[in-house]
């Protein structure tokens, strides 16, 4: 059995999955059509249904943020290399023949994803308010993304837990007047 897939390529960055992140996907599913089916009083289908989507919207809202990672380090003339999964969140490979680069640009790299999941969160936050106040599998997807961008991806992001954005701000800011690393 392959351990990891290539999904593709977006702006140049391959996208690898791990056959590990697939085992906890199953059981996300599971965790989340549980919790919707006790919590909102769904038939178990419905869960299973909202849980399933829900673990499409988790992958596809982390991939986002890493995607916001990656348009920020085009754009600053030194891209990303690959985005792959890493137990249940990605990651970003940047090239290990990478030139010293100033404090500045790591930070801006780091920034570009919470950004993004920022974006993300407030859109549907906006959709939220329109949406009917219910426990719709619609109302409850679309809050779920809410808190999954806010919380998860983009206040998450900068705790300091050596593998997020707020490791890498925490390093580099203190050496932001710095030119070159």
């Amino acid at each position: 059995m392959k351990k990891r897939w290539q999904l593709g390529t977006i702006w140049g960055v391959a996208i690898w999955f791990k056959a590990s992140s697939l085992l906890l996907s199953g059981l996300l599913w599971l965790l989340f059509s549980v919790a919707v089916r006790l919590l909102f009083d769904l038939s178990w289908g419905t869960a299973v249904v909202v849980g399933f989507t829900a673990v499409i919207l988790h992958w596809l809202s982390d991939l986002l943020h890493h995607l916001g990672h990656a348009w920020v380090a085009r754009r600053v003339g030194y891209p990303m290399q690959r985005i792959i999964s890493w137990l249940i969140l990605m990651t970003s490979v940047y090239p290990k023949d990478e030139p010293p680069l100033p404090a500045a640009i790591h930070i801006r790299r780091a920034l570009g994803g919470p950004a993004a999941s920022l974006l993300v969160a407030a859109i549907s936050g906006a959709l939220l308010l329109i949406l009917p106040a219910n426990n719709s599998p619609l109302t409850l997807l679309v809050a779920f993304l809410f808190w999954e961008n806010l919380l998860v991806l983009f206040f998450g992001a900068f705790l300091p837990l050596g593998f997020t954005d707020g490791s890498t701000l925490l390093y580099w800011w203190p050496r932001r007047n710095d030119t070159v690393s």
